[in-house]
């Protein structure tokens, strides 16, 4: 917990088995939040896929590292912004190498766009490589009290 907010932090092994747990956690936290049904949908997608590119690609399935999330409300008191935080323990990647999903070769793929999708669901994206290794992603999703 900070002086401006309230931080929740999870960290799982890299399976997939334990997606479901973040998703209740991001589901809970939406409705706590007041956010609307629509909101919380695209959020948990959202958070969703970067799990899931958390445990594929950062981490390649391999359970001894973690996927670390965290979910800051700010401010405390009436919160208006939620920050969500993944970060995995992989090799990185540069997010400016990424094929754009919407180009016509890449329109049937099967992958390519959870990156895509939380550009779209969430206010505010960062993609870096973390201190010490792996890659960093930062969500923002900005919303109205009930």
């Amino acid at each position: 917990m900070t002086e401006t907010g309230h931080t929740i932090y999870l960290e799982i092994p890299s399976l997939f088995e334990l997606i479901d747990l973040v998703q209740v956690l991001v589901d809970h936290l939406g409705g706590m939040l007041g956010l609307d049904e629509d909101s919380q949908h695209w959020v948990g997608v959202a958070v969703r896929e970067s799990v899931i590119n958390a445990i594929k690609h950062g981490n390649r399935f391999d359970a001894s590292k973690l996927v670390e999330v965290d979910f800051t409300m700010t401010p405390s008191a009436a919160p208006t912004e939620l920050l969500v935080r993944v970060r995995d323990h992989g090799e990185g990647f540069d997010p400016g190498d990424l094929p754009d999903p919407l180009a016509p070769e890449n329109l049937l793929k099967a992958n390519g766009r959870g990156i895509f999708f939380m550009r779209k669901f969430m206010d505010d994206v960062q993609i870096q490589r973390a201190p010490g290794g792996g890659m960093e992603v930062r969500m923002l999703k900005r919303f109205k009290r009930p």
